[in-house]
């Protein structure tokens, strides 16, 4: 029998949603800090309802909530007055009436997409993010509508300083492929950042391609880290008794190199470790673990680094040479991932950007 849940938002529920969020954001997925603002905004708008999925009817209309950008950006900006705007928009051009919204993906800031607008709207937040761990490109979080032929979406984006130049708002209509390359370039074109709207479907279809559950999933693992805030060595262990986990490395990182590139973060991380130097890797979240000529990790398996003196995970956009590391694996068959991990196209793309097999260790 399914669970059937409601609830409500509070400042201790949010708060481990997103230390667990930027835990599975894998590198992605936004920073802790602006995940726990967006909470606490979120609720000084109004109340936030987090429901199962199984309380909607299969024709109930759910839309997609999403961040588009470059996490290392200095520049990005996106204001309440964004997250109303798009909303405006969407009803607008589109002429659905929603019923409940989903996140894109877990992530520091990522788990709470959607809290702002359903704070204002009174729309509940649906526990079915798009994927359970953080995903760079927009295609990966459409649940595997990118392989529907024929299939045509609205996306509605937002984003950039109020009275500048790169303060700007998009309706686009199209294809997925195309419409999503619009509003990445939209983001790089804002100065880094924008709040997105886009994929609005049945419920139906939620329930059978989405990562179900991954919101309470990110709570349970958030509670991990907010309960034992600074004791290193039980964050690991708890961490093991909720997930299978992996200590693939502890060390230094000897060299970082990122590289904002098509509203993207890419580079690389190396990490010493006694004698051994272990390479990560990313565009945006980490894509790969490899020692010695080995690969230890490919995405969508889940790999975090985690500062070793305070337990805090960092993301791909904060780790800095000299860093003290733990670097931690998770096999992505532990994890809830939606249809968009399981796209064999997509991870082309990977292959171009980072210049490293991964269809060969995936599929």
């Amino acid at each position: 029998m399914k669970e059937t849940y409601t609830i409500e938002l509070t400042k201790e529920i949010g708060r481990a949603a997103v230390y667990g969020g930027v835990f599975l954001g894998g590198g992605g997925g936004g920073s802790l800090e602006n995940g726990l603002k967006a909470v606490d905004e979120a609720l000084e708008l109004g109340k936030v309802k987090i429901i199962s999925i199984d309380k909607l009817p299969d024709n109930g209309k759910i839309i997609t909530a999403s961040a588009v950008g470059s996490p290392a950006s200095k520049e990005g900006y996106v204001s309440l007055e964004h997250c109303k705007r798009v909303y405006e928009l969407y009803e607008k051009v589109s002429g659905e009436i929603i019923q409940g919204i989903i996140t894109n993906e877990n992530g520091g800031h990522s788990t709470t997409n959607g809290w702002i607008l359903s704070a204002i709207t009174g729309k509940p937040i649906i526990d079915a993010p798009c994927n359970g761990r953080a995903h760079p490109t927009g295609a990966m979080g459409s649940m595997g509508l990118s392989t529907k032929l024929g299939y045509k979406t609205w996306q509605i984006a937002a984003g950039g300083k109020k009275e500048t130049e790169k303060n700007l708002e998009i309706a686009a209509y199209g294809g997925l492929k195309f419409t999503s390359k619009l509003v990445r370039e939209s983001a790089a074109q804002a100065g880094g950042l924008v709040t997105v709207l886009r994929n609005c479907v049945n419920a139906g279809f939620v329930k059978k391609n989405a990562a179900i559950g991954g919101l309470m999933q990110a709570i349970d693992i958030g509670n991990v880290f907010v309960k034992n805030e600074g004791k290193v060595d039980k964050i690991l262990n708890k961490l093991s008794e909720v997930l299978e986990i992996e200590v693939i490395a502890k060390g230094y990182v000897d060299s970082c190199h990122l590289k904002i590139k098509g509203g993207f973060d890419v580079g690389n991380v190396n990490i010493r470790a006694n004698e051994k130097l272990v390479s990560l890797t990313f565009w945006n979240e980490y894509m790969t673990i490899e020692s010695s000529g080995q690969r230890l990790a490919t995405f969508p398996d889940l790999i975090a680094t985690m500062d070793a003196d305070t337990g805090k995970v960092k993301t791909s956009a904060q780790i800095k040479e000299g860093d003290n590391i733990i670097l931690i694996k998770v096999p992505r068959s532990n994890l809830i991932l939606g249809k968009g991990m399981y796209d064999i196209d997509l991870f082309r793309d990977v292959e171009k950007i980072i210049n490293k097999p991964m269809i060969k260790y995936i599929f």
